[in-house]
């Protein structure tokens, strides 16, 4: 989808005057957010996503994307390496998200162990420790479903052990 397609779709749920008349913009703006740029060259009237993007094209920060997915009641997630990943790659990504859940309870225990409860500063930490928690797991598991791992499981199994009744026979 492209930038503009997105706010067309927005805009067509309430009306581009509508629009208008709550951002404080004229309506033939909108309407110019709504259509394809003639160029890539066009600065004319470049829609909010085209100025997102590049902000993030040149300060490579995705805060302000992060910012908006909050604010959306989202959360941004990186893209999951576009490559087979080994059975050491699959266990040092469960090891990672093992690490970040215990720096979540580590930010929690923290903050209430002195019995005052969680001020904001507090508060910040874990959810900064809960938002790359959230990441590290999305992750691995967009992985999994793009099959990533597909191959890390393709070991020799190991061999079964004997029957109850086997164990020990051969003493």
């Amino acid at each position: 989808m492209q930038s503009h397609e997105a706010i067309k779709q927005a805009v067509d749920t309430v009306g581009v005057k509508a629009v208008a008349h709550e951002m404080k913009l004229s309506p033939s703006l909108i309407y110019k957010w709504c259509e394809p740029r003639e160029t890539c060259d066009d600065v004319g009237a470049r829609n909010p996503l085209d100025r997102l993007a590049q902000l993030f094209e040149i300060t490579r920060s995705t805060a302000p994307v992060e910012w908006l997915c909050q604010v959306t009641g989202g959360f941004r997630v990186p893209n999951a390496p576009c490559r087979k990943l080994s059975t050491h790659d699959v266990m040092d990504m469960v090891q990672r998200m093992l690490r970040e859940f215990t720096e979540v309870l580590e930010a929690v225990t923290s903050s209430i162990k002195d019995g005052s409860g969680i001020d904001e500063n507090e508060a910040r930490r874990i959810r900064r420790e809960w938002e790359q928690l959230k990441a590290v797991a999305e992750g691995f598991v967009v992985g999994c479903e793009q099959g990533l791992f597909a191959d890390a499981t393709s070991a020799p199994a190991p061999a079964p052990s004997p029957p109850s009744h086997q164990r020990g026979a051969n003493l």
